[in-house]
């Protein structure tokens, strides 16, 4: 598994980071809440997730 390219600051939807997973979103949403990923608000209110840190986690829990 190769890391997508990261350079900028590429943020990501629930759905995009639950499809990542293989999850559910609202898994995501739990995942936010025990602090294991942080989201960033939008000024509308929606939740995204830095690429990057998703990227992360997936390789941490992978091994």
């Amino acid at each position: 598994m190769t890391a997508p390219d990261l350079t900028s600051e590429q943020l990501l939807t629930p759905g995009e980071v639950a499809q990542l997973f293989r999850v559910d979103t609202r898994t995501v949403t739990r995942w936010t809440e025990a602090g294991l990923i942080t989201s960033i608000r939008t000024p509308g209110g929606t939740r995204r997730y830095r690429a990057a840190e998703a990227w992360a986690l997936l390789c941490r829990t992978t091994t």
